[in-house]
């Protein structure tokens, strides 16, 4: 019941940020940001851990200003739901700037979307569904608690006939929807467990990578498009890529690797907004040591 009542009231806060000036939920992200990077010691250390693996020529100091950066990008973002899912749709548009290949999603031809996993991921859904036509879906997991799985799937369906797809529906319907034209918006670049999953490198670390991306593509008949989403202080940038040619192939693994590495070109430009919290290396090939 308490936790109810806390999950309540945090809802009720992100009513009340969505209508205060962006300068100040950024403020406020900000120093959340920099409270959780103290106290969340397990994620930090995570964090520190991908940076490292990631990125070895950087000297401590730089991979503990990085690791700072991205909890309080993080914060900032998750505090921006507020507006972006309760401000008024007017504020919501002039904050979010879509740009690039916006023609690639025009029409009614299959598209699978890639989205990886930067701090805006909420905000370059928000901007699709918002201005553009087309009837967007993506996949959703469930949250345990029940008070903030209705705001997200509230929030995520704001704008727009979107469509959230779960784990019941099955990937038939997913391909079957993708085949009638609504893009889908996939985020593939993520350790989901060995299972299912295929060993590329990630920045020339092998990682358990589960190669959706190719095979939604190759499944639906589509064209890949990333969309990248870059946090500014006057909102987001939605940036919209051209199409990958010759994109899926007819091999699988081949395709998860050049999707990882494409992928890093992206990091590369803002790799304080990546979602480096994941433990993307937690399973490992066999023989090859654990590094959490």
């Amino acid at each position: 019941m308490l936790s109810r009542w806390v999950s309540q009231c945090g809802v009720a806060l992100m009513h009340v940020l969505g209508r205060l000036p962006l300068a100040w939920v950024r403020a406020l992200g900000w120093m959340l940001g920099g409270v959780l990077h103290v106290l969340a010691v397990p994620r930090r250390r995570v964090a520190q851990t991908n940076l490292r693996l990631c990125f070895p020529d950087k000297s401590a100091a730089q991979i503990r200003a990085l690791s700072l950066q991205t909890f309080v990008h993080f914060a900032q973002a998750w505090l921006d739901r507020g507006w972006l899912w309760h401000g008024s749709p007017d504020v919501v548009r002039r904050r979010l700037h879509l740009s690039g290949a916006v023609s690639e999603l025009q029409g009614n031809e299959p598209v699978v979307i890639f989205a990886p996993h930067f701090v805006g991921l909420d905000a370059g859904w928000v901007a699709l569904t918002q201005q553009l036509p087309r009837h967007f879906t993506t996949i959703y997991t469930n949250q345990a608690n029940k008070v903030v799985d209705g705001w997200i799937l509230a929030g995520r369906q704001r704008f727009g006939r979107a469509r959230l797809f779960g784990r019941a529906d099955g990937v038939k319907t997913i391909v079957a929807t993708l085949r009638a034209g609504d893009p889908l918006y996939l985020l593939p670049d993520m350790n989901f467990g060995p299972e299912d999953s295929v060993y590329v490198p990630f920045y020339g670390v092998s990682a358990a990578t589960v190669p959706s991306l190719s095979r939604f593509a190759k499944l639906g008949r589509a064209k890949v498009v990333p969309v990248v989403t870059r946090m500014t202080r006057r909102g987001y940038e939605v940036e919209v890529m051209p199409s990958w040619p010759g994109f899926p192939s007819d091999d699988v693994l081949a395709d998860t690797a050049l999707m990882n590495l494409r992928l890093q070109s992206f990091i590369d430009t803002m790799p304080d907004q990546y979602f480096w919290v994941h433990k993307r290396f937690k399973d490992r090939p066999p023989g090859v040591p654990a590094v959490y």
